[in-house]
């Protein structure tokens, strides 16, 4: 997939995203079915997900570079990816860290809708200036999958908002 349709993409999707958790009623965006996440904290989530990538496609691509690598393997394709990550997911791999979301209230929601909203937006501005050869070699971690290309850290959070829209949506039909 190239640059310019990660970027429709990743716009796109988070935008659907953020759109479908805004128009939760306030019931709805609390709701919770068996200890899962609410949708409030799907949105957190997503957002808390969205900042490392653009925090770290800020960095000077030598910095970038230097502290995560060269690629020494073509990227994955987006397919060859998702398998990776759903495998892991299969295998017990779960968000950790900074990466749970805490308790969200209906008084953030619009708050980490305009962060998610910047984060996405400086994440696409940001792809801009990467070539698509130094999307497929300069590297970037990922907490459950590895040293990712930059190409493939894209192809993660367009699947990944995805992903959580999904479940916010199953857990959903679980409240009526």
């Amino acid at each position: 997939m190239e640059r310019q349709k990660i970027i429709k993409l990743l716009k796109e999707d988070h935008s659907s995203f953020i759109n479908y958790i805004n128009g939760l009623t306030n019931e709805d965006f609390l709701f919770t079915y068996q200890q899962k996440w609410t949708a409030g904290q799907q949105l957190e989530h997503i957002s808390l997900a969205v900042k490392p990538v653009a925090l770290a496609l800020s960095l000077p691509k030598f910095f970038i570079r230097f502290i995560f690598g060269k690629a020494n393997r073509p990227s994955r394709t987006y397919e060859d990816l998702l398998k990776k990550y759903l495998i892991k997911l299969e295998n017990g791999g779960r968000a950790t860290g900074g990466f749970i979301p805490k308790n969200t209230t209906l008084n953030q929601k619009e708050a980490i809708s305009k962060v998610l909203n910047k984060n996405t937006s400086v994440l696409v501005s940001k792809i801009e200036k990467f070539t698509e050869q130094e999307l497929d070699t300069l590297l970037l971690p990922h907490p459950l999958l590895g040293k990712l290309t930059i190409r493939e850290m894209l192809y993660f959070t367009i699947y990944h908002v995805g992903h959580h829209h999904e479940i916010t949506k199953q857990n959903l039909k679980l409240s009526n």
